[in-house]
C-alpha cells in the first residue's frame, strides 16, 4: 500500500481522520509494520491519516496454481475510510491523500528442469544446454561455420569432462553407477549414448574377420544386440532406436574431419541394429576442438582432453577397409587397428528415440539427466 502524496492531518491530537481497511477473502488483516490497528470510530483497520511511503501488506506471499489455464483468483479489498468525527473538520477541507496498489514479484532464476519441462531431451539439449555459443557447456554445434567439425548439423559434446551424464535403465535416486551413460551427440533429433563403464572385454570377432555385411556379422553384434539388449528390459528397450550404423570402416587415419567423411558421411555399408559402437570420428570429435587438426592415429595428448577416453583399450564399430582381419580401437595414443581377435573393452551404443522426455538432472555424475518413464 503505497501512499504517494498526502496533505491531510490531524485536527485533534490522537484523532485518525482516515481509515485503511484490508481484507484478503474474508479475512482481515490486522498487521501492518509502520501502522497502528484499532477501533476508531466503531471503523477498524489502520490510522494513515498522516500516512506516507510504502507500506508493506504481504511479503513474500505465495500465488500458486497447478494450471497454465485456470487461473488462482484472490480478492483483496482495500478501503479507505475518512470518519465523520464530532468535532469541526473544516482543517482538512481541500487537502487529499494519492495512493496506489501495488503488487510486485521477484524475477525468479529458472532452473534447468523448468526450462526443460514438457520437452525432449533432444529439444532440451539443443534449445537449453545449447546457448548458442559453442563451447559453452561442453557442446559445439557442427554446422558449416565450425571449423574443423563434422558439418553434419550435430551437436556434440567434447573436451575433458563436460556435463552429458544420463541415467538409463533405471528410474532410482541416486542413479545407480551401472546405469549411468553418457551423451556423445545429438543426430537428427536422436540423442546417442554411450555407456559410461565397459560391460566387459571381448574379441571384435573370434572368428578373425571384420566382415560386417546383412548374412555376416561379428561375434560383437551378437554381444550388443542380443546379451546386453535383452538385459535392458522392455521399458528401457522401447526408449530405443533402430539406426543405421555405418560398418564399411575406413583406410588409414586422419584428422576427425576426414575421419568422419571417410567412414560415415562417404560410407556405403549399412547395418540396421539396437545397439553397436561408438566410431573412430565420434572419439575424435569427443576431444578438446584443438585436437581436431591432430590425426587420430596420434591423439598421444589428447587422451587428456577427450571425455570418451575409457582409460584402457577399447573397441569402436569402425573396421579396416583394407584388412580383413583388423578394426580400429581407441587408445591413450589415439585410434589404432588392431587384431579383431583381441580382446577390448566394450561399452554398448545406442540412439534414444526422438519422442523420449526429459524428466529432470542437469547432466552431472551426481545429478545426471534423467527421462521420463
Amino acid at each position: 500500500f503505497n501512499v504517494t502524496a498526502n496533505t491531510l492531518g490531524y485536527i485533534q491530537e490522537g484523532n485518525p481522520e482516515v481509515i485503511l481497511t484490508v481484507f484478503q477473502g474474508e479475512t482481515e488483516i490486522t498487521n501492518i509494520e509502520g501502522l497502528t490497528y484499532g477501533t476508531y470510530n466503531g471503523v477498524t483497520g489502520f490510522d494513515v491519516t498522516e500516512a506516507t511511503g510504502m507500506f508493506i501488506v504481504a511479503s513474500d506471499y505465495a500465488i500458486t496454481s497447478n494450471s497454465s489455464t485456470d487461473a488462482t483468483v484472490q480478492n483483496w479489498t482495500f478501503t479507505l475510510t475518512y470518519l465523520n468525527q464530532n468535532y469541526d473538520q473544516s482543517g482538512n477541507y481541500g487537502n487529499n491523500m494519492s495512493v496506489e496498489i501495488i503488487m510486485s514479484k521477484e524475477e525468479k532464476e529458472l532452473t534447468l528442469a523448468d526450462l526443460c519441462n514438457g520437452l525432449t531431451l533432444s529439444e532440451c539439449i539443443t534449445t537449453q544446454v545449447y546457448t548458442g555459443t559453442d563451447g559453452d557447456n561442453g557442446l559445439y554445434y557442427h554446422d558449416a561455420d565450425l571449423a574443423n567439425g563434422a558439418g553434419d548439423n550435430s551437436y556434440r559434446y567434447a573436451g575433458t569432462n563436460p556435463n552429458n551424464y544420463v541415467c538409463f535403465g533405471s528410474d532410482v535416486s541416486p542413479c545407480p553407477s551401472d546405469n549411468l551413460y553418457r551423451i556423445i551427440g545429438i543426430f537428427n533429433n536422436e540423442v546417442k549414448l554411450i555407456k559410461n563403464v565397459s560391460i566387459g572385454s571381448y574379441a571384435w570377432d573370434s572368428g578373425g574377420s571384420n566382415t560386417w555385411d546383412a548374412s555376416t556379422k561379428p561375434d560383437i553384434y551378437t554381444t550388443l544386440n542380443n546379451t546386453y539388449y535383452n538385459s535392458l528390459g522392455t521399458i528401457w528397450q522401447n526408449k530405443i532406436e533402430t539406426h543405421a550404423f555405418k560398418v564399411g570402416g575406413f583406410e588409414g587415419l586422419y584428422i576427425p574431419k576426414e575421419t568422419y567423411n571417410n567412414e560415415v558421411l562417404n560410407g556405403t555399408v549399412t547395418d540396421t541394429m539396437y545397439i553397436g559402437l561408438m566410431y573412430a570420428s565420434d572419439y575424435g570429435y569427443a576431444a578438446n576442438p584443438s585436437e581436431w587438426t591432430t590425426n587420430i592415429g596420434s591423439f598421444y595428448n589428447a587422451s587428456d582432453t577427450d571425455w570418451m577416453y575409457l582409460g584402457s583399450y577399447e573397441w569402436t564399430i569402425s573396421r579396416s577397409s583394407s584388412s580383413s582381419d583388423r578394426a580400429a580401437a581407441s587408445t591413450s595414443m589415439g585410434i589404432l587397428f588392431g587384431s579383431v581377435v583381441n580382446q577390448n573393452a566394450v561399452r554398448p551404443v545406442f540412439y534414444l528415440k526422438s519422442n523420449v522426455e526429459y524428466a529432470g538432472g542437469t547432466g552431472t555424475e551426481s545429478d545426471p539427466f534423467t527421462l521420463v518413464v
